[in-house]
Order: structure tokens, then sequence, then C-alpha cells
């Protein structure tokens, strides 16, 4: 199962955009551009646990802010995926939602003439949407996801639900704020998935609330609680029976069912040792940066593992994570999910990456783009492969590119903007400033003429 194509609209910096997912893919662009915008909008569709939470979406969720039109109309947040190559299982249990896709053209087939349908570039696909809107009525905000085909008589979409979802295998993991919940056993959290995977129940919750109800706090006569308490009472038997408000005292929590798994998580060592030379255990978050991504991408490895049939999405994994370590996690994501999108600034990890998997980024006036990389003129594969790819990886990232012909050149433009930013500050700045990428072409034979653009 794989994501062909994103739609949006007017969701977040997004006014209207449109994307095509050919396989695995990175994309890139300046920052505030849409990348996460774009991961974020395919997880209000296709995350499973999305729809459960309160307030799914809000008003900073919409472009510029505007939900509702002169005459308090709504104005509608609208995302439109479509995932192709579903497999056997996929395809039984979609069948009554199934539309076709030709892969060549990366258009839907009005019909379904058996001819068609047939074609070896044609294939069954699922289309499905999410809507968000204000209520007006209610002063809320509400959204929604469905099927998108058939459209009933009724106009009524079909609800796309959670369970639907699931067999979708659609996987997010949002930069540095995943982690904090990855080991708890929140709803929806890494652990909850994988426990839910492998189809274990927890039967520890009544045990675990009846010792914290058993467990008094604060009850010395030394700290004054207890008298304090006791005067309350006291003084609540002037309005109340005797038998009411009978024996206050201190307990650690009225945790329910729901407050536990939010509250419990995995302690780990963090190699300090205490004065009896045992290990001082700390809470998993409290743990390094890089530490807490490579544990949270373990869990995701071993739900990969478990699904066998994942599209992942994942937010920059260079963060606070060395070059060899970038690369390694873009490999065995790969290996083990059907799809893997990422969003990156990191040359390591695009090297990872054909160029034609590599897709940039443009928004202008709240219109979003994307078109993917090719080779630059000139440059054969196997020359792109030996010593051009990590020089290119950088133009990409870049939010412009000077291209030189020679090393002379390659080391005096950007030594002599430092200079004069030195000498000028209010007048000039570096080339690192301006997002500008130097890119040595060595010979001006490889350097395109004007009208070429590498995006």
């Amino acid at each position: 199962m794989k994501i062909a194509r994103v739609k949006i609209e007017n969701f977040r910096g997004i006014a209207s955009g449109e994307l095509l997912f050919s396989d695995h893919s990175v994309l890139v662009g300046d920052n505030n551009t849409g990348k996460s915008t774009v991961l974020e909008a395919i997880d209000l569709v296709l995350g499973p646990e999305r729809l459960s939470k309160h307030a799914v979406i809000d008003e900073h969720d919409f472009y510029a802010g505007k939900y509702i039109d002169a005459e308090r109309n709504p104005i509608a947040i609208k995302i439109e995926v479509i995932v192709i190559d579903l497999n056997e299982e996929q395809t039984r249990y979609f069948k009554d939602h199934l539309e076709w896709w030709n892969k060549d053209t990366n258009t839907l087939l009005d019909g379904p003439p058996v001819e068609m349908t047939d074609a070896a570039n044609v294939s069954a696909v699922l289309r499905v949407g999410f809507t968000g809107s204000y209520d007006v009525e209610e002063d809320d905000f509400i959204a929604s996801t469905y099927f998108l085909s058939p459209v009933l008589e009724s106009g009524e979409p079909i609800s796309f639900k959670a369970v639907d979802k699931r067999l979708c295998g659609f996987l997010f993991l949002r930069t540095l704020r995943t982690g904090s919940r990855a080991l708890s056993l929140e709803r929806g959290s890494l652990l909850d998935i994988i426990l839910k995977l492998q189809e274990k129940r927890l039967q520890m919750w009544e045990d675990v609330l009846n010792e914290l109800r058993k467990l008094s706090v604060a009850e010395k006569p030394e700290l004054g609680i207890s008298d304090i308490l006791s005067t309350v009472q006291d003084s609540l038997r002037l309005f109340v029976p005797s038998e009411a408000g009978d024996n206050p005292h201190i307990r650690v929590s009225d945790l329910t069912r729901e407050n536990l798994r939010k509250t419990l998580t995995v302690f780990m060592d963090t190699g300090a040792k205490q004065e009896d030379g045992s290990s001082y255990g700390a809470p998993f978050h409290h743990q390094g940066t890089g530490t807490i991504n490579m544990l949270v991408l373990a869990l995701l490895s071993l739900i990969a593992e478990l699904k066998q049939n994942v599209i992942f999405a994942m937010e920059e994994p260079e963060i606070a994570i060395p070059p060899h370590t970038q690369k390694s996690i873009v490999d065995n994501l790969r290996k083990k999910s059907t799809q893997v999108l990422f969003t990156s600034h990191s040359p390591y990890v695009l090297e990872e990456f054909k160029p034609d998997q590599v897709i940039v980024l443009r928004r202008e006036k709240g219109f979003l783009s994307g078109v993917h990389a090719t080779y630059p003129p000139t440059i054969k594969p196997k020359s792109y492969r030996a010593q051009f790819r990590a020089r290119f990886c950088e133009a990409l990232l870049a939010r412009r590119v000077l291209i030189t012909e020679g090393r002379t050149e390659y080391d005096a433009f950007p030594a002599a903007a430092r200079r004069l930013n030195e000498l000028h500050p209010e007048e000039f700045k570096t080339l690192e400033v301006l997002g500008v990428a130097v890119l040595n072409a060595e010979t001006d034979s490889q350097v395109a003429p004007p009208r070429f653009s590498f995006f």
C-alpha cells in the first residue's frame, strides 16, 4: 500500500496544493514551505487515532485563520489521499470503495470498463478524504474522514473509521513530539499500538488503582495537614449529617484508568550511581534527544514488522543523530515499509534517495507545488554517485544556488561575502545567511545554460 496523490485545501499555510508520490520519497524545501504540513494532512486522513482526540482542528489550522466567510458560512479544510498498490486483504476489505488509477498518467479513470481496468498500467485504488469546518450552532470545530467512492444518492459520505485506517497501516512520527509519550500506555502511544497488534489486553488497572487508594500521604501530626482537615470536618458537620464528609484525608490520586494510562511510564537507567551502588533510573523522556529518537525508531521498527504493510512518515530523522545513523534509519525503514515519506534538511538523508524520489516543495501565495528532482545536465548517474551526490544534495536544500567554474571561484565568493559583511553589515550579508549554496561545476562545460533549472 502506497500513497500516490495528496490534495490539500485551506490547511494551515496551504491554500491549495497537490503532490504526487511515486515511491519512497523525501520532501525538501525552505523552512515554513509546508513539508510538515503535508505529513500532518495525510495523518488527518489516515491516522487511526487522530479523530479520537479532542480539538482535532482549531482556528489556526485554517489558511490565514479564516474559517467563516463574510456571510458567516463555514470555509472547510479539505484533504484527499489516493492509496495504491493494495494487497489482497485490503482489496477484499475495501471492495465496495475501489476506483481505478492510471499509473502512467497519474489520473483516475472516469469509469470501470473491463478493457481499461485490466491494463498493466491500471490498478485498483482507495480514495479517502477529510473535511474540517466550524459549526456555527455549536460554536466548535468538527471534522470527519470518509470514503470518496461511492457517492450515495443522499449525498452523505460513508464514514472512513479507525478500524478501516488501521488496515492502511499509516504511521507518523513527529520529531521530538512523539518521544514524550512513546513508552506510556496512553491510548494511541507506540507501546499501546504494539500491545494491540499482539492482541494483549492488560488486566492490571484495578489492582494498581486499589493500591493507590490505600496509600495515605501527609498523615504525620507534625506536618499539620491532619489538624487542618479535622477542623474542616468539624465545620462541615454544622451543615451536613455526621456520616457525610467524615474522616477527610489525602490520598495519592483520584486516578481513573484513563488518567493512569497517561501517568504510567517507563524508567530507564541514566548511567548515574546512587550511594548504595544501584543505578538511578529516570523517565525515559529525560534521556538525551538522540537516545529518545532511537528508542522511538526501535518501537516503530517493531510495529512495521508486526503489521508487515506500513506507510511510514517521519519528520527530520537527522535530529540529534549522527550521519551514519541517519543513513541506517533510512535504509532500515525502507526495507520494513511499503513506503516511507520523510522531510529533511540533511544531505546525508538525501544521499540515500534517487533524485526522482526527492520532491522539492515551493509555496507562493499559499499555493503549494512539488517537483521531482532530476540529474543535472552533463552529469551521468555513475558520476553523480561517485562525486557529485553530496554537492547536489546541498544545492537542493538551499534557497538559491551559485554555480562556479572552478575551485578559485568556489573559495573566493563565500570569503568575499563574509568580508563585505564584516566591513558593512548593514549593506551586505553572507551567502550562508542568504541561503545560497555554492556549487563547484569544475569546468564551464558542466555549467548549464541560463534557461535551465535543476527544479
